[in-house]
């Protein structure tokens, strides 16, 4: 395989495990405040697990060593079809987002429980 066709299906695969995990994170509020806790959880849950994959790769996905094999470019979206801003921020943004979900989550669920 090419170098440039292996760095698009890296790319690919990477930008469609991103919208996954964002798609989580943007819907835990939303599935807390529909009252959808299993959904809401199971959020909770597969972004717990990209975090712990982060951590343990240094804070970087591991799509990301894949696609340096293929490409000089280092770029910060240089291994995922996103605009440069939000690859360069995506933790952040996203840290952000899932922090405030688990807070509204945890003290929706804390409320319910002692009604």
């Amino acid at each position: 395989m090419r170098p440039a066709t292996a760095l698009l299906l890296v790319k690919l695969v990477h930008t469609l495990a991103w919208a996954f995990f964002a798609g989580c994170v943007v819907l835990l509020p939303i599935a807390t405040w529909l009252g959808h806790d299993r959904l809401a959880a199971a959020c909770i849950g597969a972004t717990l697990v990209e975090i712990a994959v982060l951590a343990r790769n240094g804070w970087a996905c591991p799509l990301t060593a894949l696609a340096a094999r293929y490409t000089r470019d280092r770029r910060d979206n240089f291994d995922i079809f996103l605009p440069l801003w939000l690859a360069r921020y995506n933790k952040q943004v996203f840290g952000t987002l899932f922090a405030a979900g688990l807070a509204y989550a945890a003290l929706r669920w804390l409320a319910s429980a002692a009604a």
